[in-house]
């Protein structure tokens, strides 16, 4: 297994380098980033053109620009990726693009971890249970959430539960849902209980909104994987032999049941990052969903290929984490 792990993490190394040349290449023929100044009125002067464009470092040829942002060699202390330094921005020689990335990351991160877990949990005993009980009540009914979720755009999606809560506080006369924001605009006098509480105000609504994303998909993958499993051999003579449902289920079905799941929640992660732009944008959070929107109305440059970098390798460790998770789930998978 520890083999196993080392390979499929050096593994990652040439990937994530691909995607650093992708990321770069496609911001960099995008656009200028020193387009928006250069229409202003009055216009700046060559000269503050000038020396924006060399503290961008677009003076430079578009490979000596990619081995700075790599590397960090040749810069002035501002640049590097290896280094942990995503760039100057063009909002000015103060804005740290990586600072801002980290706040963003935790707050994104604390609304797709628990809408991912509560996705998954919900996908797998909802699959489970439509397959036991096919083609009964339940089963329809599962069947509908689960392709009604599906055929609704996120955004559009969002936008409803959005106004669901606001209807939701009206009716009851007081805010039960937070609509927007992750938190309350000052929250300096509260107690650990009140600032816990008005957190789970602020998530449960986007939360709900990205989970309905993930367990639409997931839910049928699992119903159609415990299908297959409990229509095969092995699970015929294990009940054959007289084995409880219960331990058919937990010993024989479900563990192989969810290998198809593990790969598709892995391949899927990629559209809860699209997901979680629009869920943020809705709901008003500063999180990376906010902070890619800002990137782009800016055209930041070094802001946007930060933002990929990140997003590759979230996409890229959860395509790892379901490589091992395979070797757990079946020992056969392993390479050594």
């Amino acid at each position: 297994m520890l083999v196993y792990t080392v390979r499929r993490i050096l593994g990652t190394i040439p990937v994530l380098l691909a995607a650093s040349v992708l990321a770069f290449v496609l911001i960099d023929v995008s656009g200028d980033p020193l387009a928006d100044m250069m229409v202003q009125q009055p216009p700046p002067s060559p000269t503050v053109i000038e020396a924006e464009r060399e503290r961008l470092y677009l003076d430079r040829s578009m490979p000596e620009r990619y081995v700075l942002w790599l590397t960090g060699i040749g810069g002035n202390g501002d640049i590097g990726l290896l280094q942990g330094k995503f760039g100057p921005s063009v909002q000015g020689p103060h804005y740290d693009i990586g600072a801002n990335i980290a706040e963003r990351f935790a707050t994104t991160m604390r609304l797709v971890s628990v809408a991912v877990l509560l996705a998954l949990g919900l996908a797998i005993v909802s699959g489970v249970v439509s397959a036991m009980r096919q083609y009964s009540k339940i089963d329809y009914t599962l069947t509908f959430i689960g392709f009604l979720a599906l055929a609704m755009p996120t955004f559009w999606l969002a936008a409803l539960i959005k106004e669901a809560g606001v209807w939701t506080n009206q009716q009851i006369g007081f805010r039960l849902f937070a609509t927007i924001g992750a938190s309350s605009p000052d929250t300096r006098g509260f107690t650990p209980l009140e600032s816990l509480t008005d957190a789970a105000a602020h998530l449960v609504l986007p939360t709900l909104a990205l989970m309905l994303t993930g367990y639409a998909a997931w839910s049928r993958y699992q119903r159609t994987s415990m299908l297959e499993v409990l229509n095969s051999d092995y699970v015929r003579l294990a009940r054959a032999k007289g084995l409880p449902d219960r331990v058919v289920m937990r010993r024989h079905a479900l563990r192989t049941a969810l290998i198809p799941l593990t790969t598709v929640a892995a391949v899927t992660i990629a559209g809860i990052i699209d997901g979680v732009v629009l869920t943020e944008t809705v709901f008003q959070w500063r999180g990376l969903g906010d902070f890619f929107v800002e990137a782009i109305k800016r055209s930041d440059s070094y802001a946007l290929m930060g933002w990929l970098m990140l997003s590759g390798v979230i996409v890229i460790t959860a395509n790892l984490l379901a490589d091992l998770l395979y070797a757990v789930l079946d020992p056969r998978i392993r390479y050594e």
